[in-house]
């Protein structure tokens, strides 16, 4: 079982699940989610690994700290922690959509303390400028409506059709957890990602083994953007999972969690779920 905590600094109580001491796994939750969307790989990846999920702050249980947040802030934000955790290094870090740029940026700043770097439902590269225009939009909505009025209308895109119309519970669920965000963590994750740097060019770069996890019937980003990184990373697998969307880890556990643990595996070594 897993341990809600919290961390105080200066700036924000940062609140986070921990699983045990083992080697680590950070999951670095999405847009506008919490840890709790990790509920399934807390419950069965602790088996194999020290899993660390936090609450980026202005989700979750994490303060509401006013904005504008940076992608980098937010990186630091996953660093500091994991520091005041005294996690060993190296470890495995995952991030999905909006955790994946975090993910990548964490790489880009502390290379040497990324044993593998797992990107679920992300892309490398920058908002275009539709895309930007559109985070400043659905920013002013939330300002003028509330932070649920964001993720009303993202909730049926987050999810597979299929899964949208046929699995209620889970929809309830995601709804939940994205109605937990604070105005002040919408508003401020989406000027983060608005204004995050293109990961591209340094895809080639990336020197530690990568798994891509991404749903077929993903309708926010699109499949064709795994498949380029894919192509860009020199030591990457891909998987594409079937019957899911923008939440894999959610909508088809069994073959997020399989694939991660072959992938964990690899890097740590078989013996590290029996010490």
């Amino acid at each position: 079982m897993s341990d809600e905590n919290e961390e105080r600094d200066e700036d924000f109580v940062m609140a986070f699940q921990d699983s045990c001491d083992r080697p680590a796994l950070l999951l670095i939750h999405g847009f506008p989610l919490s840890s709790q969307m990790w509920e399934p790989q807390l419950d069965d990846l602790a088996e194999f690994v020290r899993v660390i999920a936090p609450d980026l702050r202005g989700h979750g249980q994490s303060d509401s700290v006013p904005g504008p947040y940076s992608i980098t802030q937010l990186a630091e934000d996953c660093a500091d922690l994991l520091g005041h955790l005294n996690v060993a290094t190296p470890f495995v870090v995952c991030g999905l959509s909006m955790g994946g740029y975090i993910a990548l940026e964490f790489y880009r700043r502390y290379p040497e303390y990324v044993a593998g770097l797992i990107l679920a439902a992300t892309r490398a590269g920058a908002d275009s400028p539709e895309g930007k225009a559109g985070r400043d939009k659905a920013a002013e909505l939330a300002k003028n409506e509330g932070a649920t009025a964001v993720s009303a209308g993202m909730l049926p895109k987050m999810l597979a059709p299929s899964t949208y119309e046929d699995d209620e519970e889970l929809v309830e669920f995601v709804e939940d957890v994205m109605g937990a965000a604070s105005l002040n963590g919408v508003v401020g994750a989406l000027a983060a990602m608005r204004d995050r740097v293109d990961s591209t060019p340094m895809l080639g770069d990336i020197a530690v083994p990568v798994l891509i996890l991404h749903g077929a019937d993903d309708q926010l980003i699109p499949v064709a953007e795994a498949e380029a990184m894919f192509k860009a990373i020199p030591n990457a697998e891909l998987v594409i999972v079937p019957d899911a969307g923008h939440l894999p880890n959610l909508e088809q556990p069994d073959i997020f969690n399989d694939a991660v643990i072959d992938f964990l595996e690899e890097i740590f070594g078989e013996d590290d779920e029996d010490e």
